[in-house]
């Protein structure tokens, strides 16, 4: 089988050793995500906007694999304060309503950086 891996240019993905996504044959993995944090439309302390930010992201990572969002069978997502699950599971939501991946939901110490309230690992897999 193939093994296609999709790069974003990230400084980290050579000094790490890691790409955003990688499919082979059917199955897609894509590393944990975290928003681009802006202070403007996603800011350090809104956890919905992250999340919402990691999900329109990865929605175009996936595109590039010919996969959509319709694809997806787990999140894994990963918080810095568990207070943040409503408003987690509201952006989440709006993604995956409809399509119900199963997911779990962790509270973690950090992230790699202190602005960052989510990351989000996703698994795909195409059966058409």
């Amino acid at each position: 089988m193939e093994r296609k891996n999709i790069l974003t240019g990230s400084p980290w993905e050579d000094k790490m050793g890691y790409c955003r996504a990688v499919r082979i044959g059917n199955i897609i993995e894509v590393s944990g995500t975290v928003a681009i944090v802006d202070g403007e439309k996603v800011k350090a302390d809104d956890a919905q906007a992250q999340t919402l930010n990691i999900l329109e992201r990865v929605e175009k990572v996936l595109e590039e694999l010919n996969v959509s969002m319709k694809d997806v069978i787990r999140t894994r997502i990963f918080t810095t304060d568990i207070n943040s699950f409503e408003a987690v599971a509201k952006a989440h939501s709006s993604f995956f309503k409809d399509i119900k991946p199963t997911t779990g939901f962790y509270e973690i110490s950090k992230l790699v950086a202190p602005e960052y309230l989510v990351e989000i690992e996703f698994t795909a897999v195409v059966t058409e």
